[in-house]
């Protein structure tokens, strides 16, 4: 489990455009990094459309925005050109990042057990450290709160 005041686990994942990129390739900037379950469901779409609504204060604040869900990097396509969304998405399809973050955990619908994401955000400042870990998070306002949770440059 990743704490606050630690380095945030370095990681490589697939982005939607096909390219690598590992978190510590945005070290000299603030990182949003958001876990949701799955593309172009209310919930995760109410999320990642309110990061993008918001999207331009975090880039005046300098920070990457990268939203990381178990879906491949074709399905990303698909949801980012839908609703026009502006950040990065990244595949984690054997969910092995959000192992490492803590994320990947059993849930419970209509009574079926299953392993999925919980819905989670994690705020890592210039230096790649954790400041802030946001777990369970509900997706209406949640950008907001990312916002203010952001460290001051």
């Amino acid at each position: 489990m990743v704490e606050e005041g630690k380095p945030a686990p370095d990681f490589e994942l697939t982005t939607d455009t096909g390219e690598r990129v590992k978190l510590s390739d945005f070290r000299g900037r603030p990182v949003v990094l958001y876990f949701y379950p799955k593309d172009d469901t209310s919930g995760c779409t109410k999320e990642a459309c309110g990061f993008r609504d918001v999207y331009s204060e975090f880039e005046q604040r300098g920070a990457v925005v990268l939203g990381v869900s178990p879906d491949d990097e074709a399905s990303h396509v698909r949801f980012k050109e839908k609703y026009s969304l502006p950040f990065t998405l990244l595949a984690d399809p054997e969910h092995k990042v959000a192992e490492t973050y803590g994320v990947w955990v059993e849930r419970n619908y209509a009574g079926r057990k299953y392993m999925g994401i919980n819905r989670s955000t994690f705020v890592i400042d210039a230096d790649g450290t954790l400041v802030k870990a946001m777990h369970s998070v509900k997706p209406d306002g949640h950008p907001d709160k990312v916002l203010q949770a952001l460290p001051s440059s």
